[in-house]
């Protein structure tokens, strides 16, 4: 089998990769006592006694999944009951948050717009209770192998058609390994071509990053290579449209990490969500 490594410099990249609502009326249904005269109506209760802020935050989660409020009103309920999200609690989101990326391929071939809306909420959700607010201060939690779970990014009609990724060319999985001793990056994405006896390739792209910030760093492409030969002469014409898509120069904002996941939004507003892999890509 011939492997072969093809070496494109910083010449070639682009740069690609890596509202709430307002609900008052809803809000207010929910709270607001009965403005009828009294003769016609009984006053109700507006006792703290008879509000439970746990009962209220255990319905939340079933509404982020039936579609009924948006990401805003949701969070806003959440900071209200700051002090009742703990591990358990933040554990349960996750696994909401996994069963809403089942059978979606990580969103890169179109997901619905009632499904990212899903999606967003459980995130906006997460990141107001994100347990390491400040991860450039702690890098121990950011540094490791990741695989991708779901991205924004979505690649449709004549890109997919020219990168034969509708019949020919399958995805495999996404990788990232964070090396923070030498602010290094390099995101592995494998794929595999069934017209050659699916022979398995990958296409790495390495990059760097600076700390811009509490929970955002500064990301600079270096290089790519694809192995194998065969592979790359599949994708010789497109190899910019390629590297365009995963290109992941710019700035990512950390906005959720945990010893398990990792979520983060890039300068072009695309969303990530990673779990953590003991695999080693590199």
């Amino acid at each position: 089998m011939n492997v072969g490594l093809i070496f494109i410099t910083k010449a070639q990249r682009k740069q690609t990769w890596f509202a709430p609502m307002s609900h008052a009326f809803i809000s207010n249904k929910l709270i607001h006592t009965s403005t009828h005269p009294p003769h016609l109506f009984p006053r109700l209760s507006t006792s703290k006694q008879n509000i439970k802020p746990h009962t209220l935050i255990s319905t939340i989660h079933p509404m982020v999944t039936t579609n009924r409020f948006s990401p805003g009103f949701i969070t806003k309920v959440a900071d209200n009951n700051a002090g009742l999200v703990g591990e358990d609690t933040l554990s349960h989101l996750k696994s909401q948050l996994l069963q809403q990326l089942q059978g979606i391929n990580r969103g890169i071939f179109r997901v619905a717009s009632s499904k990212k809306y899903d999606i967003e909420a459980l995130v906006k959700l997460l990141e107001s209770h994100n347990p390491t607010p400040d991860p450039t201060l702690n890098l121990e939690k950011v540094g490791g192998c990741w695989k991708l779970v779901y991205s924004s990014i979505t690649i449709l009609g004549s890109q997919r058609t020219m990168l034969g990724l509708r019949d020919f060319i399958t995805l495999g999985e996404f990788f990232l390994t964070i090396d923070i001793q030498k602010s290094k990056a390099v995101n592995v994405i494998k794929f595999n071509a069934r017209g050659l006896k699916l022979l398995n390739g990958k296409l790495t792209i390495e990059a760097s990053f600076e700390i811009a910030s509490k929970s955002r760093v500064d990301i600079c492409y270096d290089n790519s290579t694809i192995t194998l030969d065969q592979l790359m002469n599949v994708f010789r014409k497109n190899y910019d449209l390629l590297i365009g898509i995963f290109n992941p120069e710019g700035w990512l904002e950390i906005i959720y990490v945990d010893d398990t996941m990792r979520i983060g939004r890039d300068d072009k507003g695309n969303l990530f969500i990673f779990q953590r892999s003991e695999q080693d890509t590199v």
